[in-house]
Formats: structure tokens, C-alpha cells, sequence
């Protein structure tokens, strides 16, 4: 059987998901309305910096850390704000919200054009030391 190519399994999931513009991401953000989630690898993180106030949860991770009744729960994922998912060019990240949601997570959405239209717009960028 052949495999279904990435870019299909993507488009399926933006057929399914909210995909929220950027500025809209943002601006639920600022509000305190979302938490905004990298899910982008550590290493992209530590080469090209972060979003100030998103709270890192690497793909391989984020399903352990959202499910309540994983041993590796984390609380900051336990709360009645929109969970807006970003990855470096929103790929990963609709995958990662159309799995969200068939867990059952209904207030989740992923950030268009991830951390790559976030740089071009020249918004913050926090870099480690």
C-alpha cells in the first residue's frame, strides 16, 4: 500500500481545524483569551529564538502533556483558554491540532504561517543567551 503523502495528511487536517491568522493569534494572545504553543523541536528554538510568552511543548510531547490522565500532564494545559498551536510554517501544527481535537480538545486552533510569518513581521523574538 502506498503511503499518503504529507502534504495530503496535512490539507485533511486544515479541512478540519481552525487555522487563525496571524494577527488574530496574536491578539487573543495578548488579550489572556489563548495560550499560544510552540511545538517546533527544542533545537529550532535554541537557533532561531521564541515567541515571548508561548509556552513550549515539543510535538513528540504535546499529546502526553495535554491528556490529563498521561503521567507527564502538564497544568499549564488544564485551562479554559484557546490552545493556539504554532510550528515554524504551520505543517506540523495542523497535524497537531486535528490530533487535539480527535482527542476530544474542542478549543484549539492553530496559528497561520507559524514562527516563519512571525519573524518576517518582525514581531519579539526572545533568543537564549
Amino acid at each position: 500500500m502506498p503511503i499518503t503523502p504529507v502534504e495530503t495528511l496535512v490539507a485533511n487536517a486544515k479541512a478540519r481545524i481552525e487555522t487563525l491568522a496571524l494577527e488574530e493569534a496574536r491578539a487573543r494572545a495578548e488579550r489572556g483569551d489563548a495560550l499560544l504553543v510552540d511545538i517546533r523541536d527544542v533545537r529550532e528554538l535554541d537557533r532561531q529564538g521564541r515567541v515571548p510568552g508561548a509556552v513550549h511543548a515539543p510535538r513528540g510531547m504535546l499529546e502526553f502533556w495535554v491528556d490529563p490522565e498521561s503521567p507527564y500532564h502538564r497544568e499549564v494545559f488544564a485551562t479554559d483558554k484557546q490552545l493556539i498551536l504554532f510550528c515554524a510554517g504551520a505543517m506540523r501544527s495542523a497535524l497537531a491540532v486535528a490530533t487535539l481535537r480527535d482527542m476530544g480538545l474542542e478549543n484549539v486552533a492553530e496559528m497561520d504561517e507559524g514562527f516563519a510569518g512571525w519573524t518576517a513581521r518582525g514581531l519579539p523574538v526572545e533568543k537564549r543567551d
